[in-house]
């Protein structure tokens, strides 16, 4: 029997990508969904939250993904106990039900937005530095992470925590969506001057570190956290280039001082997004690297797949 995963979120953007990823790999997947699309080896959880029932879709699972999560709220300010329960509690009682049931490793998709959104004037964010969450969702996915920390110590499960930074491929929303759409459109974008550099993912590259998680977990730890992310860490205004370039488009950027942008931003209430477009986000992957793993695709190709999946 090949070995059998679980993973949640199976249907959003990450997930498309994860389970034919495993699927070809031999593995045998149940994908825990909120609404059914009718494929194979499904099954519906209504709500994600501490009183879950779980235990029709982790009966027979060796190990678990965990990738659903509530990311976007529209009054974000007032949705504290709903990123708690869903992110926070809904993820620790999952493991903890895990663990009961016997699955040997829980992998947890967090966010890099649990250093915060910037590193500048510091060097790369790497897995020892104190976290220090920026927003509701990196604030819930901390205390995830410190929750899981605590379960790895009083039980045999392994778990490996995985802090992303912008994932981009086809079906991606966000940052990379509003990008895609002003180069599109082409639209003038005023980050010409800005000198920083940020590290980004090709939603290939996390699905093959995802695998490899899976085929070679650590024999030692049953906690491990890794930042992983594309060999490229470019600045805004070369991704802006390179994915105008993916598109068949002219970039039309010019040049305002960056400054002069970050009071824009803030006259109309988009901080979060000046910090994730001007700020500089470096992140050290030695210890992915060190794992075996290697990016499967680069920049470039990454961009280029994710548009041509878009326009088939």
């Amino acid at each position: 029997m090949p070995d059998r995963v679980l993973v949640t979120g199976a249907n959003g953007f990450i997930g498309r990508h994860v389970t034919p990823t495993l699927e070809r790999e031999g593995w045998s997947v149940r994908r825990a969904v909120l609404r059914s699309e009718g494929l194979d080896n499904e099954v519906v959880i209504e709500s994600i939250g501490p009183n879950t029932d779980w235990s029709a879709a982790l009966e027979g699972i060796d190990c678990v993904v965990h990738l659903a999560a509530r990311v976007h709220h529209k009054h974000e300010e007032h949705a504290v106990q709903l990123y708690h329960d869903v992110n926070t509690a809904g993820t620790l009682h999952l493991a903890r039900r895990a663990a009961i049931t016997g699955v040997r490793h829980f992998i947890f998709v967090s966010t890099v937005l649990v250093h915060g959104r910037s590193n500048d004037g510091r060097a790369p964010f790497s897995e020892n530095d104190l976290p220090t969450p920026q927003g509701l969702y990196g604030t819930s996915k901390a205390a995830a992470e410190a929750g899981l920390k605590v379960l790895a110590g009083d039980r045999t499960m392994k778990i490996s925590v995985i802090r992303p930074p912008l994932v981009y491929g086809a079906g991606a929303k966000g940052n990379f969506a509003l990008l895609r759409r002003a180069v599109n459109l082409g639209l003038p974008l005023p980050f010409a001057a800005v000198r920083n550099r940020r590290a980004f993912l090709a939603v290939q590259n996390l699905s093959s570190f995802i695998l490899c998680r899976l085929v070679h977990p650590d024999q030692d730890s049953n906690f491990e956290i890794f930042l992983v992310a594309d060999q490229e860490q470019v600045s805004t205004p070369e991704f802006i280039e390179r994915l105008a370039k993916a598109s068949g488009k002219k970039p039309r950027l010019f040049n305002i001082r960056p400054k002069v942008v970050s009071a824009l931003f803030g006259l109309v209430g988009r901080q979060s997004m000046h910090e994730s477009l001007i700020g500089s986000l470096e992140l050290d992957t030695s210890k992915a690297i060190a794992t075996g793993w290697r990016p499967q695709v680069g920049l470039d190709e990454g961009l280029r797949l994710a548009l041509a999946a878009q326009h088939s």
